[in-house]
């Protein structure tokens, strides 16, 4: 039987390339990430139903990440647009390389701070070709 894992061994890799066309990095400083793949469900109730009736859609891939600043900015050069999206790798847990999800997104970035502080960045992704997954 499967067993939980812990989650401080996510990542979540990037190719934080100007073009989009360099190996993905693993993105620093990042304590969070979500991965949403629910699928939109479509009315189709008719007469003489009992209850609605839906059939479904195409799945959704998209989600949302968080963490603290990387003084190297890599975090920042995710945002900037890319045809076709940049390429990522989410791990649930680097102890098992095997399972991950990946494709091509469309990334957002927002960093805040206060005084009293660390300086944050959260962000989102959208997927930009359909989100493939290996092992899961």
């Amino acid at each position: 039987m499967a067993s939980p894992i812990a989650g401080r061994f996510g990542r979540i890799y990037v190719d934080t390339s100007t073009l989009g066309n360099a190996a993905a990095v693993p993105i620093a400083n990042l304590n969070s990430w979500s991965l949403d793949r629910t699928t939109n469900k479509i009315d189709v109730t008719s007469f003489g139903n009992e209850s609605m009736v839906y059939v479904v859609g195409l799945p959704d891939a998209q989600g949302n990440f968080s963490g603290f600043w990387d003084t190297d900015g890599d975090q920042y050069k995710v945002s900037a647009a890319i045809d076709g999206g940049r390429k990522f790798y989410i791990y649930p847990t680097t102890g098992t390389t095997s399972k991950y999800w990946f494709g091509a997104g469309h990334f957002d970035v927002s960093v805040s701070q206060t005084v009293s502080g660390a300086v944050e960045v959260s962000g989102s992704w959208a997927a930009a070709q359909s989100l493939q997954s290996s092992g899961i």
